[in-house]
């Protein structure tokens, strides 16, 4: 750790799911990857090598036996692959100490153990003579902990805790019983002082104004150390950041080119996610006329743009109960479920309020405020609706009421007539009905969403200027461009990562069985451009 002219910040922050602010930056390079619509252009992009770099498309190799040696590899790959992901994408990653639950035997085990420890120590420096090889081991701990914190420039300060902490000389005076063991606490404070961040420097104050007896001094040193020690990795990991930031893209795909290589069933779930949006988007092509087949029609077929993007889209609403994610987005899952969760709750609050404000129109038209309150009710009201004990129903039926109460009072404060009972009666079943899979509204809400998100994912630089929601969503249009944006900068830069596996797979499931099937030209967007080369 770095003396107090460079001490790290306080990462006493938690970490938040703000995914967008680092990959945000990524974003920019990779709006146009996977185009080509046309069946020509697609199909030399499948079959082109596309090979900028070392590790820009994944490697081939027969199947082959898996091996223990192979697995944990694998494993600590992915393990390093999902670190360096998450420093990438959450500016607000950091590593605290680990909080073991009170009654838990994990705690009791380590509070008993410690205590002994202490016990011990302070039984062996009240003997007459005291006795210090305890305290002497504690005293190197201590050394080597300090040593660790320095600078590879820190010669002077490095020399000087060698020869005040120099283990064959407190021994030497050990043995003579003229070590002076509060000296060596109260000097070990005053370095920790030099090398603590800031955010420790009330802790180290404390441990100078302390009059406690040594061992207790020992038990806080300890614990300021671990907080030292966390501060440290802290320090380490923003310091690494934005070297890992810009070899992020090539970092990640080497390490999961790694674990495909050593684990034949490691794209299986990709596969198959991509192969159902494949199929999807093949039902949904027109036919056209076949060039150079005498008139035949046939279906025309699908750029990689718009297979990929209809998988990202199943993902708002992927059952993680049924299926895994796939592999490629497993890195990310932990954002995409809150994603997932908080979509679902907003996409609950624009249902609501589109059939109050459809129902009742005019009176409550043109009143921000009041808008503004109905959706923070909703909201509240539903909050935790992604939970299995949620009761749904109930909930919206307080919901009914609690607007209801909220529009009788704004209208009268305005001097229009309070609503009929029948017309409470009737917005109470038509918000309770929300939670029917076929509800009209419901569908219309989660059509438009998907609608709005996905012109997102094809508009370049989206999340610099988000295109306007769709009708029947401007009252939730803060929220949602807001999670669009975060949703758009992770496909973003998984695409980035991920998209010469992605090509890869596509040409096996178009190509590498039969001839490809009856196509033809497909609409081009204009502002897509050719995947190919775009990492």
């Amino acid at each position: 750790m770095p003396g107090n002219d460079e001490r790290p910040t306080s990462m006493s922050t938690t970490g938040s799911e703000d995914a967008s602010s680092d990959a945000e930056s990524s974003s920019d390079r990779c709006n146009s990857i996977m185009s080509a619509s046309d069946f020509d252009c697609s199909r030399r992009s499948f079959t082109s090598d596309c090979s900028s770099s070392k590790h820009s498309s994944p490697s081939s190799s027969p199947p082959k036996t898996i091996t223990l040696d192979d697995v944990m590899s694998s494993a600590r790959d992915l393990s390093n692959l999902t670190l360096a992901h998450e420093i990438i994408v959450n500016r607000d990653f950091h590593v605290e100490q680990p909080h073991l639950p009170q009654n838990s035997l994990e705690k009791q085990v380590k509070d008993i153990v410690h205590k002994a420890f202490w016990d011990s120590l302070e039984s062996e420096l009240n003997d007459d003579p005291p006795e210090y090889e305890h305290a002497i081991k504690l005293l190197e701990e201590i050394r080597e902990i300090l040593l660790s914190f320095l600078s590879p420039g820190a010669n002077r300060l490095r020399t000087q805790i060698l020869e005040v902490l120099d283990m064959d000389l407190i021994r030497q005076q050990a043995d003579k019983e003229v070590v002076d063991i509060q000296g060596l606490a109260s000097y070990i404070v005053t370095i920790m002082g030099k090398l603590c961040a800031p955010v420790r420097d009330d802790e180290v104050k404390k441990l100078r104004e302390s009059r406690d007896n040594v061992v207790s001094m020992f038990k806080e040193i300890f614990r300021v150390l671990d907080l030292m020690k966390m501060d440290m990795v802290n320090f380490t990991i923003q310091s690494l950041r934005p070297d890992l930031r810009r070899q992020s893209v090539e970092y990640e795909r080497a390490k999961f080119q790694s674990i495909v290589e050593k684990t034949p069933s490691a794209l299986d779930h990709t596969t198959e996610w991509i192969k159902s949006s494949l199929e999807e988007m093949l039902f949904s092509m027109p036919t056209v006329e076949q060039p150079n087949s005498h008139g035949k029609a046939g279906k025309a077929l699908p750029s990689p743009l718009l297979v990929f993007n209809s998988g990202f889209i199943r993902i708002l609403t992927w059952d993680y109960h049924k299926s895994p994610l796939p592999e490629t987005l497993m890195t990310d899952e932990v954002r995409l479920r809150e994603l997932q969760r908080r979509l679902q709750l907003l996409k609950a609050v624009a249902s609501v309020l589109l059939i109050v404000y459809s129902a009742i129109g005019g009176p409550i038209s043109g009143l921000p405020a009041l808008a503004e309150r109905l959706k923070r009710m909703t909201s509240v009201l539903l909050e935790g609706m992604h939970s299995t004990d949620f009761n749904l129903s109930d909930a919206l039926g307080n919901v009914s009421d609690q607007i209801c109460c909220e529009l009788n009072k704004s209208l009268t404060e305005r001097n229009y007539p309070a609503l009929p009972l029948e017309l409470q009666v009737t917005l109470k079943g038509q918000i309770t009905s929300i939670t029917q899979e076929n509800n009209p509204i419901r569908s219309l809400v989660e059509g438009r969403v998907q609608q709005y998100f996905r012109v997102l994912l094809a508009t370049p630089n989206s999340h610099v200027n988000p295109p306007p929601t769709p009708g029947g969503l401007a009252l939730i249009q803060p929220e949602l461009t807001s999670l669009a944006v975060t949703f758009v900068s992770l496909v973003n830069f998984n695409k980035q990562v991920y998209s010469p596996f992605y090509m890869m797979i596509l040409k096996t499931l178009l190509f590498s069985n039969a001839a490809p099937p009856p196509a033809a030209t497909a609409p081009q967007d204009p502002t897509i451009q050719n995947p190919v080369n775009s990492n």
